[in-house]
């Protein structure tokens, strides 16, 4: 099976604060958007910024693991990080400008208990002073962008003023760029699965912030399933941040660069996709690897297309097996027709 490269291989210079992208993003998600994900999303779209899973200070700082690791390929990629330490933050964020990262990015949005005692999350939009001052801390140790990811309110604290005071406290100190999740975070007795579904989206809101802040880089989350869908928030809005749909039907990301970002490029196929992942997934064997650290990202690749079932069901049941290699995604893709395996359509454009 030939190897066709379409994607840079040369390191990339971090991109300056001026000129990165925002027009299309992919939320950080936990368990979800590792590096094995990243490079498998950076094969469909060369311009989609890219985010970690939200990885707190303590993990950095104390961990065992390089939790900073990524592929060169990845770029333009960004850093979330959680907490509220201002000093541990600093550390951290000049430890990603370090390693090449493009932005680094505070979480105030993830609703969680966990993520709540440890005094991060959406919890630190009661407290716009303290994220202000992480923001400060981190922007006097890097150039790179320091961004915030928010909700539009928590609990009772639902207001348009609430919203406004909480971002001109941080923008004050240099935050320039805000991702918006069109949803409030209840704190108590909804679980993150819940917060992302029953708080109702409220568009309109994170509208009408733009235009009342229209120097400030406004993107919105939140219910965000298709490229159309994303026309029309980019109409009134900086940029959009696209989630699970991203991750359970990946190959919307293959008409990105095309649809939302006006480039002229040939439209990579699935088949391209997978030829594209096996010298990735050969090298991550080498060095001791599993198979199915990679292959679980790839379930959803045929997501509505006839053989998608036999393509998850064949990863699923095999790609965990020891000594698993590369025939095994070889033999899944057996299982898809011959079209789809050569189609560059997305089932939900």
């Amino acid at each position: 099976m030939s190897i066709k490269n379409s994607v840079n291989t040369t390191p990339k210079l971090v991109i300056p604060t001026d000129a990165l992208d925002r027009t299309f993003s992919i939320a950080p998600m936990l368990d979800w958007t590792d590096r094995h994900y990243r490079y498998f999303a950076r094969l469909m779209s060369s311009k989609a910024l890219l985010y970690t899973e939200m990885i707190t200070t303590g993990a950095i700082l104390q961990g065992k693991g390089d939790y900073l690791a990524y592929n060169e390929q990845e770029h333009p990629v960004a850093l979330q990080l959680g907490g509220s330490n201002s000093v541990d933050l600093a550390a951290c964020a000049k430890l990603a400008a370090e390693r090449g990262y493009d932005e680094v990015n505070l979480n105030v949005g993830c609703p969680s208990d966990r993520v709540q005692n440890g005094r991060f999350g959406a919890c630190l939009m009661a407290e716009p002073a303290l994220v202000a001052q992480c923001v400060d801390a981190m922007k006097q140790v890097t150039d790179i962008p320091i961004t915030v990811k928010t909700r539009i309110g928590i609990d009772e604290q639902d207001s348009y003023q609430f919203l406004t005071d909480f971002i001109e406290t941080v923008s004050a100190q240099g935050c320039s760029a805000f991702t918006i999740h069109a949803r409030k975070a209840w704190l108590q007795g909804l679980s993150p699965k819940e917060n992302r579904e029953i708080p109702p989206l409220d568009y309109d809101r994170v509208y009408q912030l733009k235009r009342d802040y229209p120097h400030l880089n406004i993107s919105i989350n939140g219910g965000i399933k298709t490229l159309e869908e994303s026309k029309l928030h980019l109409a009134q809005l900086d940029g959009v941040m696209v989630g699970r749909e991203a991750y359970q039907n990946p190959y919307i990301l293959a008409q990105v660069d095309q649809q939302l970002c006006g480039l002229d490029t040939a439209v990579i196929t699935r088949q391209q996709v997978i030829e594209q992942m096996l010298p990735y997934i050969e090298a991550h064997l080498a060095q001791g690897g599993r198979l199915n650290h990679i292959t679980r990202h790839m379930i959803g690749l045929f997501q509505g297309l006839p053989g998608s079932r036999g393509w998850r069901r064949h990863l699923s049941e095999n790609a965990h097996k020891a000594n698993a290699d590369i025939g095994v995604v070889l033999k899944a893709a057996e299982f898809v027709d011959a079209e789809a395996l050569a189609s560059d359509e997305s089932t939900l454009i």
